[in-house]
């Protein structure tokens, strides 16, 4: 039984493996069907807490990236391509990023978000040239649960051929593709509940390593003040309405006072913060955010360095 079960994780492929702990899960009541499920999931934020000095790596390479000009690409395909589409998507509402600055490609492109295409993920080619566009300076990141998907494989390699850094976010830590990328992420969830359904426990790890990934780089990058979204740009009555809450949290003012500022702003959060934080102008709010990369935190400090 060992040996059988073992055969996934003996071809080097740890997700592919039989999991010893689900094997009667066709036999039990839903409840308990759940329960196995849920038990397998809660092994994977322990497994990412382990991996994340490689994800701080990660970070720190995506915000020289971005602050040198360039952009952050995601590549992967079926489960992961999709995973990072949604993470890219989510950043400019979220974090007031110019759309295209995290990019994701997905093998097979918009067609396979949907619909799966799986013969896609095959091909090395494919992934080397949805790789075209990266440029000296910027940072692919390769998302596959094997480690080694050719889609995926073949747009890294061809990244840091263009003289863009590299990473890999896999479940797989023996995947030797692991030693040609700059930061080797790797979480080792181990067999899923059903065999080989990567869209579980290594979908789940993907998922929590692109949301802290990504949200350290913004936080990084001076977009956010405190924990709070401040980068949000009041565009609808529903935004504007949480964008006053934020600035109410943000500097203990009433409501009003924030209203008022915020529309003084044109609706931009950052200059009606800085504003109100610092006592200044709109205008002066906005130069100082320029000059400080729009950063409230840095603007704060080049209108009064002792803060």
């Amino acid at each position: 039984m060992t040996d059988r079960l073992s055969v996934g994780v003996l071809q080097g492929v740890p997700t592919e493996g039989r999991n010893p702990r689900t094997v009667d899960i066709d036999l039990l009541p839903t409840l308990d069907v759940l329960r196995l499920i849920n038990a397998e999931d809660e092994q994977v934020p322990g497994a990412v807490a382990k991996v994340l000095p490689q994800v701080a790596k990660a970070v720190d390479l995506a915000v020289d990236a971005l602050r040198g000009g360039g952009r952050v690409h995601y590549f992967g395909a079926g489960t992961s391509g999709r995973l990072a589409v949604l993470d890219s998507a989510e950043l400019p509402p979220t974090f007031g990023i110019e759309p295209g600055l995290v990019v994701a490609h997905h093998a097979g492109g918009l067609g396979a978000l949907s619909q799966a295409i799986e013969d896609v993920e095959d091909d090395e080619d494919l992934g080397a040239r949805d790789a075209e566009d990266v440029r000296v300076g910027e940072f692919a990141v390769g998302i596959t649960a094997s480690g080694r998907t050719p889609y995926v494989v073949g747009a890294l390699r061809a990244a840091a051929e263009q003289g863009a850094h590299t990473a890999l976010i896999s479940s797989n830590p023996a995947a030797a593709f692991g030693a040609e990328v700059d930061v080797n992420i790797a979480v080792e969830t181990g067999p899923e509940a059903v065999t080989g359904s990567t869209r579980m426990k290594a979908g789940t790890a993907t998922k929590l390593v692109l949301n802290a990934m990504s949200t350290a780089a913004m936080v990084r990058l001076g977009r956010t003040y405190s924990n709070l979204m401040v980068s949000v740009n009041a565009l609808n009555s529903k935004l504007r309405g949480r964008v006053i809450k934020i600035l109410v949290e943000a500097t203990g003012l009433d409501a009003e006072t924030c209203a008022a500022a915020l529309a003084s702003a044109g609706g931009d959060t950052r200059t009606a913060l800085l504003s109100l934080l610092c006592d200044v102008p709109p205008d002066h709010a906005a130069e100082a955010l320029a000059a400080a990369g729009g950063s409230v935190r840095d603007a704060m400090r080049g209108i009064r360095p002792e803060v």
